[in-house]
């Protein structure tokens, strides 16, 4: 186990620094592809291996999103007492054979299983980033670094919806194809194999990547490695991370129906086909989010360097103004040319807020217990935006609007709420977050 250093210790080279993030984007690019190219390829596996559409609900939700956020409780305390560089390394393996696996399954049984190992692969990724990102840069530089870590979400997202696109139009005109040593295999499984095993070269360069010291004397303490210590120091701050986990997770909503609802507005509502929508949206999402993200993490330290200990909340509630209305109108307003121009500022405003909720909680929480809050928070996250934001879409849709064509205002309905909530739950928390923050910087 690596040994703590104190603070006033030298921080690594930014070239050391910087590749370590780099890594570590390119490893949260292909987890975010692995895990979402399944929503484009729902309709040929469903005809292969006869399923139903609740058994892909189930498939696309729980089979991944349940396992991803219970395994990674026990991986976070894993991730505050072992080699980071080596459990991520060992996920990245684990996610990427499963994601080829999913393509070689016959049946229900063989591709949830997948799934599920999918989820518990890439439930190493995030709790150990976060932790090893706070041990490479100086507070001042923090929002900016897991800014551009949690691009590679955007770049996942992106990448998977134009290669899902791409393997849909492909599979229009191929019955199969014969692999070496595998056989034939149809197109939708091309697409899992395809994207899953250059995650194996990934886990590989991880492995070149130095594990960063500990920093912090108190922080390192042993006695703080304890299940009742992260439970008593939670509690004692229960008002700050109840605030963080549920403000920042309602703000991750709209990013969240980018991804899973909007390319069904484009398609029922604007015409578009599968393809395009892979194309364009993915593009958008490609250019867009990372600056989002990047530009918040700009301005979260440029307010850190000028006092401001709670500068994330105050970004994030900033993006949360802008999202009002921006959420209103980007999928309610416009002909088919102005939906793609009004995806832009959305996708932007979306992406904001999503490297602020990591960066506020390095600021508050020691060292020895980064990875265990960081895994609660992504239990918490996954609740929210993989479970309830797209249920909710879709029960409003059918319960109060009863029309297939509505999905656009119900995608703006759950996203102004959403964004609204989150933005005042954030506002409201700002004093006992500064005073939390204080207490770490002693």
């Amino acid at each position: 186990m690596p040994e703590p250093q104190t603070d006033s210790a030298s921080w690594p080279k930014p070239a050391v620094a910087w590749f370590a993030v780099g890594v570590l984007v390119l490893a949260f690019v292909f987890s975010i592809a692995d895990r979402i190219i399944i929503s484009l390829l729902v309709d040929p596996i469903k005809a292969d291996l006869e399923l139903s559409d609740s058994d892909m609900g189930l498939m696309m939700g729980p089979a991944f999103a349940l396992f991803y956020a219970l395994m990674g409780l026990p991986i976070g305390r894993m991730v505050d007492k072992r080699s980071r560089t080596l459990i991520v390394s060992a996920g990245i393996f684990l996610w990427s054979i499963m994601t080829a696996l999913c393509g070689m399954a016959q049946n229900f049984l063989q591709l949830f299983l997948a799934r599920v190992g999918v989820g518990v692969g890439e439930a190493t990724l995030s709790p150990a980033a976060y932790s090893m990102i706070a041990d490479l840069f100086p507070k001042e530089k923090l929002g900016r670094a897991l800014g551009v870590y949690q691009s590679g979400a955007f770049f996942g997202v992106g990448f998977a919806l134009i290669f899902g696109g791409l393997a849909i139009q492909f599979a229009k005109g191929a019955e199969s194809i014969v692999l070496p040593l595998i056989g034939s295999v149809k197109p939708w499984q091309m697409a899992f194999i395809a994207i899953g095993l250059p995650g194996v070269l990934v886990a590989a360069l991880m492995l070149l990547v130095k594990e960063p010291l500990r920093r912090g004397i108190a922080s390192a303490a042993e006695n703080e490695i304890s299940l009742g210590q992260a439970f008593r120091f939670a509690f004692k701050r229960w008002r700050v991370f109840i605030a963080h986990y549920s403000g920042f997770a309602l703000l991750a909503l709209p990013m969240t129906t980018l991804a899973t609802w909007v390319p069904a507005y484009f398609i029922r509502v604007h015409g578009y086909s599968p393809p395009e929508v892979g194309l364009q949206l993915g593009l958008i999402v490609l250019i867009c989010s990372p600056i989002g993200v990047i530009a918040g993490g700009w301005f979260a330290d440029t307010l850190f360097k000028k006092g401001h200990t709670d500068a994330a909340l105050r970004v994030a509630v900033m993006a949360a103004v802008f999202m009002i209305p921006v959420s209103f109108i980007a999928t309610t307003v416009g002909g088919k040319a102005l939906a793609l121009i009004l995806a832009c500022p959305f996708a932007f405003g979306a992406s904001i807020s999503m490297g602020l909720a990591p960066t506020a909680l390095q600021v508050v929480t020691p060292n020895r217990l980064r990875g265990q809050i960081g895994a609660a928070w992504m239990l918490f996250l996954n609740i929210i935006t993989a479970a309830l934001g797209p249920w909710a879409v879709g029960v409003i849709n059918d319960a109060w609007f009863g029309d297939p064509l509505a999905v656009g205002q119900s995608i703006a309905a759950v996203n102004v709420f959403s964004v609204t909530l989150g933005g005042l739950i954030l506002w409201a928390t700002w004093k006992p977050f500064r005073q939390a923050a204080e207490e770490q910087s002693v």
